[in-house]
């Protein structure tokens, strides 16, 4: 008699994988706090003298006059921002209306007016005090 061979069944398993490892990253570590660099102390200064005339009022001189379209009205004389030798122009507010603010002093402000630079007003100079508003009439 022959001998069946029998063979033997093997049973397909899958391999089982052996288990990962897991690995702990250790933490990162927090960011370090960098004080900021301390700032210099700035070296002694003799204290800030404020300058008198930032404390004083501007004096606002308004002229009423129609010089015609076209011409602007300026100003000379003797104060802050002024000079005999060239004029400061005046702010044209309505078509008979002009006015400038000059910043204040403690003297008083010495003017005349002038109609383009050129043609000089009639009378005598207008003074007026530092800090104050006035409204003038000029003739030419």
């Amino acid at each position: 008699m022959k001998k069946a061979s029998v063979k033997a069944a093997k049973t397909s398993t899958p391999a089982k994988k052996a288990p990962a490892k897991i690995v702990k990253k250790p933490a990162a570590a927090p960011a370090k706090r960098v004080a900021a660099p301390a700032a210099k102390a700035p070296a002694a200064k003799a204290p800030a003298v404020k300058s008198s005339a930032a404390k004083l009022p501007s004096t606002v001189i308004t002229a009423l006059i129609d010089i015609g379209f076209g011409n602007v009205l300026y100003l000379r004389g003797e104060g802050p921002g002024l000079s005999w030798d060239v004029g400061v122009p005046l702010d044209c507010i309505a078509d008979d209306k002009w006015s400038i603010s000059l910043p204040g002093s403690g003297k008083p402000v010495i003017y005349k007016f002038l109609i383009n630079d050129l043609g000089w007003s009639t009378g005598s100079d207008y003074v007026s005090e530092s800090g104050s508003k006035v409204t003038v009439v000029p003739t030419f």
